[in-house]
């Protein structure tokens, strides 16, 4: 197990330091950041200042280098537009992000499995066409659109939630729900999936053959087995939903990580924009990791491929 796990460890640096490498250098080649940071009215003069000023004039590798050592003392420097520390106000937004998307991944696990469940069990019956038909129209919905259904319908017309913000509990529902819906359909497969292959196996016939109760057959010895992959699967959706809160967050107006991203990449904020792709990224990969290592411990087999 100790080898899997370095052997993991290994694999998801090389992917941080490419994800780094990939950043800094796309925010580099987009344009002139002196350019872009002095604005378009300023004389050659100024932006050569702020060239100087920021560093721009030195190689690449020496800017890349630099930045990075600071990043890992989480040393993001001050951000052009707002003028404060980067870290600051990453701390101050990453909260809000998380509580999203941490309710919405919960939403999507607490409605996807039950309905996979049910779907395996009740093969080719109504129950599971009904639960296809909804995997189907979730996937279908961009959830921009289907945010601003959610608002039209129990914000607008019946009152029941706020439209926009991120004061109370009742601001992250909707949101949550936005975000969720899109993640459940693949997880309600993937159960769905699952639990057919190892209903149909040999040692659960064979705990049938001795007797054991329908409920304890599939919540026992089955449900484990066939949830194995959407364990994997719920650690790149919350990823997914991390990176994606830059839509729903600005639907909702909440001001939260993504929020700050799009303000950021509006205004040609790149030590923002930078910060925030580099440590939205480390979460990603950081889920996988743990991803990883909770199949291995669930299923013996994956520690020797």
């Amino acid at each position: 197990m100790l080898i899997y796990i370095l052997r993991r460890m290994a694999i998801a640096l090389c992917v941080a330091l490419t994800v780094s490498v990939v950043s800094f250098s796309l925010l580099h080649l987009s344009g002139d950041l002196a350019v872009s940071i002095a604005g378009p009215e300023a004389t050659a003069a100024q932006v050569e200042a702020v060239r100087t000023q920021f560093g721009l004039d030195r190689p690449m590798a020496t800017q890349y280098l630099e930045w990075l050592g600071r990043a890992v003392q989480l040393d993001f420097g001050n951000s052009f537009y707002f003028q404060g520390p980067v870290m600051e106000m990453i701390a101050e937004r990453l909260p809000i992000t998380f509580k999203l998307g941490g309710s919405a991944l919960l939403l999507a696990i607490f409605t996807a499995i039950p309905l996979g469940v049910l779907a395996a069990l009740y093969r080719d019956t109504w129950l599971d066409r009904a639960a296809l038909l909804v995997a189907v129209v979730g996937q279908a919905m961009p959830s921009f659109w289907f945010g601003l259904t959610l608002i039209l319908i129990f914000a607008v017309t019946l009152h029941w939630l706020p439209v926009a913000g991120n004061e109370g509990w009742q601001n992250f529902i909707l949101p949550a729900v936005a975000l969720g819906y899109y993640a459940m359909p693949a997880m309600m497969r993937l159960t769905r999936a699952g639990m057919l292959e190892v209903l149909g196996s040999d040692y659960i016939r064979t705990a049938r053959a001795k007797g054991l109760s329908k409920s304890r057959v599939v919540f026992k010895h089955a449900l484990r087995n066939a949830v194995i992959p959407v364990v994997a699967l719920a650690a790149v959706e919350l990823g997914f939903m991390l990176g994606g809160s830059v839509v729903i967050e600005s639907v909702y107006s909440m001001q939260g990580l993504g929020q700050l991203a799009w303000d950021a990449i509006s205004r040609n904020d790149y030590p923002v924009v930078q910060a925030v792709v580099l440590i939205i990224a480390m979460f990603y990969i950081g889920l996988t990791f743990l991803a990883d290592v909770i199949n291995a411990l669930l299923d013996p087999r994956i520690r020797t491929r």
